[in-house]
């Protein structure tokens, strides 16, 4: 923005809190929450979802535990009128489910939505009417606050009204100052102890007082110290439910839901994944993973993630960015070097203490327990190290490498991610190990190996192996106290032994043929350069010589 477009905008005003007690307090336990999916999140779309596509969803909120579910606004046109009527009339809505309806504060609205409404079991009516300044003076035309307050009774009083209509539905009443977040917190106030005075709640039959941060004008420490001082000043505290409706303007509705909570809010509405008008609506998938993440139990399953995302992005047709917090498709992946090695080690520590609370480098849930895998957690780049790389190799093919051979085949890995400039799959990286570094036989190739364990002295075997170097066949033959230190003596004995053998581990290959067997042997040349060669057979033992014959080929 230029400098002299700054002066058009002005600061927002703090609220005159001095005693606030938000800073002080922890969440320890969920809301109350309210999906507004169908409803706020349908009507920010460019092709609003289908009856059938709404069902969907409704469907998967239920599944997922949301026990008030905002459907829409049945006034406004016949197809969200039939939607709610085939809810009601298919027995779509389970009775520990509530809907909520949202309607303006007209009375022929207000008598459209209690049609709509008839034979549901629980229904939340919610009205609604701008109180800020701004709409005040510009939507409404200079109207007067009296003026502004007597819409938000008029609808209490039809709701009222019309209630002993539909004996069998029981109503809550909601009723949002719309654009709270910029309305004057006495006026905010003096409306709803309008509403209040009207509706009459108690402690058993609660009325709902959304406080809609309609748009973020500021800070989320702002908002926090709105709905504190709403909370200490209204009247009839313990028969009022105070609820949260955050948007995103300034990327920081999650901060600003958090907060509210802190200040002393009830409820909270949302979307899944965010979406809604303009930058969009609280995610409620962050909000309850948050909390999930420090222990609380919220009442929403989120276990398959990914699931979930799938049908919200067929039925509404936007896409979750990549980086969008637990739902994204990188949020779990580590392309850094530093990062790969931490959570790789954080990872095999897991395994060894599964009894301890969470504590993974880089990862503040399990990716588990939403229904991610750890295929993707590492993915291998130009700024990859050789931790990634190792952990690669490991979960997608089976093969633990020791960990002095990892810079050996993790430099070799990402400096071809390097060249290319491209991010390698896991196949890429897997076609690397076993062409570079896997039974290599470049110059010594070994034909036919055989033991004698009856010859030499005890504990002793005999070896007899053929190879072939540079295409010429020859046999060398050794004693010693195994088959790979008996394969040494007699390269040795051929002149073929200018290393020292420094190191020897195997293992079954997992996750493949249970009849292979990895063998990884470490050479030390005698101008003191050291590397690692793999050997892999059904045979153990003549895993290890391939191993051996493979690090001496890498030596060259």
């Amino acid at each position: 923005m230029k400098s002299d477009s700054i002066s058009k905008y002005r600061p927002f005003p703090a609220v005159t809190l001095t005693d606030r007690t938000w800073p002080d307090r922890v969440i320890t336990e969920a809301p109350i929450w309210c999906s507004v999916d169908l409803r706020d999140g349908n009507q920010a779309l460019p092709i609003p979802m289908s009856v059938e596509e709404k069902l969907e969803m409704f469907d998967l909120l239920v599944s997922v535990g949301f026990k008030q579910i905002e459907i829409g606004f049945p006034s406004a046109s016949d197809t969200e009128f039939a939607f709610m009527r085939r809810l009601i009339e298919e027995n779509r809505i389970p009775k520990d489910v509530t809907v909520q309806v949202l309607v303006q504060t007209r009375r022929h609205l207000i008598e459209r939505t209690f049609e709509a409404i008839k034979g549901a079991h629980r229904v939340v009516v919610h009205i609604y009417n701008s109180t800020s300044t701004l709409q005040r003076r510009v939507t409404f035309g200079d109207a007067s606050r009296e003026d502004i307050k007597a819409i938000a009774v008029t609808g209490a009083e039809v709701v009222k009204e019309l209630v002993p209509t539909i004996p069998e539905t029981e109503v809550v009443l909601q009723y949002s100052p719309e654009s709270f977040s910029d309305t004057e917190l006495d006026f905010a106030l003096e409306c709803c102890e309008a509403v209040i005075e009207v509706w009459e709640p108690t402690p058993e039959k609660k009325l709902i007082l959304n406080l809609p941060a309609t748009v973020e004008w500021t800070t989320p420490n702002v908002h926090a110290d709105q709905i504190e001082w709403m909370c200490r000043n209204v009247s009839k505290r313990d028969s009022v439910i105070i609820s949260l409706h955050t948007h995103n303007d300034r990327g920081t509705g999650v901060a600003a839901t958090e907060l509210g909570l802190m200040a002393g809010a009830d409820r909270v509405e949302g979307t899944l994944f965010g979406n809604g008008e303009r930058t969009g609506n609280l995610d409620i998938v962050i909000v309850a993973l948050n909390m999930n993440s420090h222990g609380i139990e919220t009442g929403l399953d989120f276990s398959n993630l990914s699931s979930l995302r799938e049908v919200y992005e067929r039925t509404t047709r936007m896409t979750v960015p990549d980086r969008q917090p637990y739902a994204g498709e990188l949020v779990f992946t580590a392309f850094s070097g530093s990062h790969q090695d931490a959570i790789k080690k954080g990872l095999d520590r897991r395994a060894k203490e599964e009894a301890e609370k969470w504590g993974v480098p880089y990862l503040t849930i399990d990716p588990h327990d939403i229904g991610r895998s750890y295929e993707a957690i590492v993915r291998i780049n130009s700024q990859s190290g050789k931790g990634g790389v190792a952990y690669i190799i490991d979960q997608e093919h089976g093969y633990d490498l020791p960990k002095t051979m990892h810079p050996q085949v993790g430099k070799r890995v990402y400096d071809l991610a390097d060249q290319r400039g491209e991010e390698l799959s896991s196949e890429e990286v897997g076609k690397v190990f076993f062409e570079e570094f896997v039974n290599v036989s470049s110059e010594m190739v070994l034909e036919d190996y055989e033991l004698d364990h009856s010859s030499g002295e005890r504990g002793e075997v005999a070896c007899r192996a053929v190879i072939a170097r540079n295409g010429k066949q020859e046999t060398v033959e050794g004693v010693g106290n195994g088959p790979i230190n008996a394969f040494v003596q007699g390269l040795e004995k051929a002149g073929l032994k200018d290393f020292t053998l420094t190191d020897y581990r195997s293992h079954a290959v997992h996750g493949g043929s249970s009849s292979d067997a990895a063998a990884y042997v470490q050479l030390r040349k005698d101008d003191g350069s050291i590397l690692w060669g793999v050997g892999v057979d059904p045979s153990i033992e003549m895993a290890g010589v391939k191993a051996l014959v493979c690090a001496w080929n890498l030596l060259r």
